[in-house]
């Protein structure tokens, strides 16, 4: 349950944490070694194998590795115990989860083996014509590796027992092009094999200009990102490649192409899903050092485990193409002490020590280039600056030299489907730091009109027309692409999510998803909004995002409301206050006389019918797959009904379950995980996961004096 009472707080989203134990007995697999891998256990985690103790990680987001040969017993099963401390509380600023939530892998292995963090590929030349792979892997000499590389349709490409191959007329790797070879490693002991490991890799070669930007395999790239915390919505933290896949996949339609993984390293399966869909990656490791945030946070650890830590999240993630940026920190508050000039130094050199591959940077916010200590430590490669967007334009003369990305913006705020006029009047809530919320909404919400913000942040038309005119900003990280669990500025409870996503926490887009797209995309883009529904004579403004138009004209029950073109730089067009008449509200572009889109708006009737779409209908039976249902209020026409709130009810029959149930609505107390669900503005989402078993799932959606619908979705 959501509850104030819980010691997590608000920021955590009110929900409980404290002590977990977990116990795993087991009969041990063939093998002379065996390692216990996990990806992440939130937090302060110690682990005991047959009662012998193998140590203890503080930090919840880092994976790590034990061996458990020692301890085992010569026969019978044995026993793994886990203990997670996570009740010393607060000690997060968002919602983190707690206990095992990330992969827990059992490895046998021979007496030498290879182990992935060892291996270090690289491709120091990556032109047209040729590329040269790099392999790094540390061996006794008495053994050799050997590396073959495999592209996509698996046609060996070339074979190598040095440290170098070449690839002529490489497929280079980007984000509209993520194209992956497979890596095969064997290790040998003269002609006898001891070990295979394979990964996949990617060719690319990237540099920043301070004067020009990002450049990838020699082309100029604006990275537009989005930062993302770990949570999944109603799904929590506990990872799920699908839902990861989805969320990507929803950005990627946006026109985003990097992210940021705020403010700590993320799940493996995050990056694996980057490599594959192309996605840039900023790869975050602290969100602080030695000042605390929170009273129980990681800067209680900080002194003991950061060399640590840091070092295994460079090694497992070093891999990856897509990750090009490593981040040592985020809004640091030895910034503002001589201490950030030492620590700086000192985390840019751990990184180094094991990759001079990437650039590392720092997400700041002092813009006193004298009173910035990590700044003034000279460890960073590229200068990264959070908000301020109104300094883009100093940058050459302010930050010289150096490369410059905004690695964190925006920060505005938006309910989906919920609109205070006037559209054009800004907002900033509260005006400033420690001034009381003024004129925020009873109901909770947060206007759609992206006309509300933070104090210290910006709509997202501000950040992106400062953006997108200088050259010299590398690219942004929007905060962030979706609302997560906790941290629900502006609002006190019952508040329990954030406002800042431009996809709403049941993956449903909010209007500046479309501006986003419109800016970000060569897609054809008319999106206009809010919905067409209101009282007799109250008037609304319109407006619409567009894009591969010149012009957008409005039409109201056939009648034209005028022709509309951007001026003075704004991303939209507007229609001021049309008193309000049921009927169509009809928007068309065109460019150069001719018809681009079309899109229609109707007053909607009464509620009369749930319809039913799922992103997936064919799922693998694995027990942890996904297909996400958009349940939708309509009337009998087929349009859906802005404000509906009915309560929806869902049945599954076949082998899949009910993973969980959200309307996206940033104050809704209800459980994730029952039944029922209301919907908000006219949308619920169920989310359905497969059983290790094949066969038809039925999912059946009802409603009170509503017409049912149903469909059918495949587990194989």
């Amino acid at each position: 349950k959501f509850d104030p009472r819980n010691s997590t707080g608000q920021n955590e989203a009110g929900l409980p944490a404290g002590i977990g134990w977990y116990r795993k007995i087991f009969v041990r697999p063939a093998g002379e070694r065996l390692y216990i891998d996990f990806d992440g256990v939130y937090r302060n985690s110690e682990v005991w194998i047959n009662g012998h103790y193998l140590g203890r990680r503080p930090n919840g987001y880092i994976s790590f590795r034990y061996e458990l040969t020692p301890g085992l017993h010569a026969t019978g099963p044995d026993t793994l115990l886990v203990k997670v401390d996570n009740s010393a509380q607060p000690n997060s600023r968002w919602y983190s989860g707690s206990g095992i939530y990330r992969h827990v892998w059992l490895e046998a292995k021979g007496r030498v083996s290879i182990y992935p963090r060892d291996v270090f590929i690289t491709t120091p030349e990556a032109t047209e014509k040729q590329a040269r792979v790099h392999i790094e892997a540390p061996l006794e000499e008495k053994y050799q590796l050997r590396t073959t590389i495999y592209d996509e349709s698996g046609k060996k490409l070339a074979t190598t027992t040095t440290n170098d191959l070449a690839i002529d007329a490489p497929h280079r790797w980007s984000p509209g092009d993520p194209y992956l070879y497979t890596a095969e490693l064997q290790l040998f002991d003269g002609g006898q094999l001891l070990d295979t490991w394979q990964t996949r890799i990617g060719i690319r070669a990237f540099h920043f200009d301070a004067a020009r930007g990002f450049f990838l395999n020699d082309q100029p790239v604006k990275i537009k990102g989005v930062c993302l915390h770990h949570d999944l919505g109603a799904l929590g933290a506990a990872v799920n490649a699908a839902a990861i896949v989805r969320q990507l996949r929803l950005l990627k339609a946006m026109g985003c192409n990097a992210i940021r993984t705020s403010h700590n390293p993320p799940a493996p399966e995050m990056l694996d899903a980057c490599d594959s869909l192309g996605f840039l990656v900023m790869d975050e490791a602290f969100d602080m050092w030695q000042k605390k945030k929170t009273k129980y946070d990681y800067s209680l650890d900080f002194r003991q485990w950061h060399e640590r830590d840091l070092q295994d999240q460079v090694r497992r993630d070093r891999n990856h193409p897509s990750v090009i940026i490593w981040s040592i920190g985020n809004e640091i508050r030895e910034q503002f002490d001589t201490s950030g000039i030492r620590i700086a130094r000192e985390l840019a050199a751990a990184v180094k020590a094991l990759d001079t591959t990437r650039p590392i940077t720092s997400a700041l916010t002092e813009t006193d280039t004298m009173k910035n200590f990590i700044y003034r430590s000279g460890a960073l490669d590229i200068t990264g600056l959070n908000y301020n967007q109104q300094e883009y334009d100093s940058v050459p003369s302010k930050y010289p030299g150096k490369p410059f990305i905004a690695t964190e913006t925006t920060s505005a705020f938006e309910t989906r489907g919920h609109y205070d006029m006037p559209a054009d009047s800004i907002r900033r809530w509260p005006a400033g730091p420690k001034k009381p919320l003024e004129g925020a909404n009873p109901d909770y919400t947060a206007s759609s009109y992206d006309n509300e913000s933070a104090y210290w942040g910006s709509t997202h038309e501000e950040t992106w027309r400062a953006a997108a005119r200088c050259p010299w900003v590398s690219g942004v990280f929007v905060w962030t692409g979706f609302d997560y669990l906790g941290e629900p500025t502006p609002y006190p409870w019952p508040a329990r999510s954030s406002y800042f996503g431009i996809i709403d926490l049941a993956g449903f887009p909010k209007d500046a998803y479309y501006m986003y797209q419109s800016e970000w995309t060569t897609k054809p883009v008319l999106h206009v909004f809010p919905d067409w529904n209101g009282k007799p004579g109250r008037p609304i403004d319109i407006r619409a995002y567009y894009n591969q138009a010149d012009e957008v004209e409005l039409y109201l029950n056939g009648r034209s409301l005028g022709v509309r073109r951007k001026q003075d730089g704004r991303l939209h067009v507007e229609w001021k206050a049309i008193p309000f008449e049921a009927g169509e509200l009809k928007a068309v572009s065109r460019r150069s006389g001719k018809t681009v889109l079309v899109q229609r708006l109707h007053t909607a009737g009464a509620p009369a019918a749930l319809e039913l779409e799922a992103d997936r209908s064919e799922l693998k039976a694995d027990g942890s797959d996904l297909s996400f249902v958009t349940i939708r209020i309509t009337d009998a026409h087929g349009n859906t009904i802005p404000h509906a709130a009915n309560l929806v009810r869902v049945r599954i029959a076949g082998p899949a379950t009910l993973a969980g149930m959200d309307n996206g609505y940033q104050a809704d107390l209800e459980s994730f995980q029952g039944p029922d669900h209301s919907a908000y503005n006219g949308l619920c989402l169920a989310i359905i996961r497969t059983k290790k078993s094949s066969g038809p799932i039925h999912v059946q959606v009802s409603s009170p004096g509503l017409r049912p619908a149903q469909l059918e979705l495949v587990s194989r």
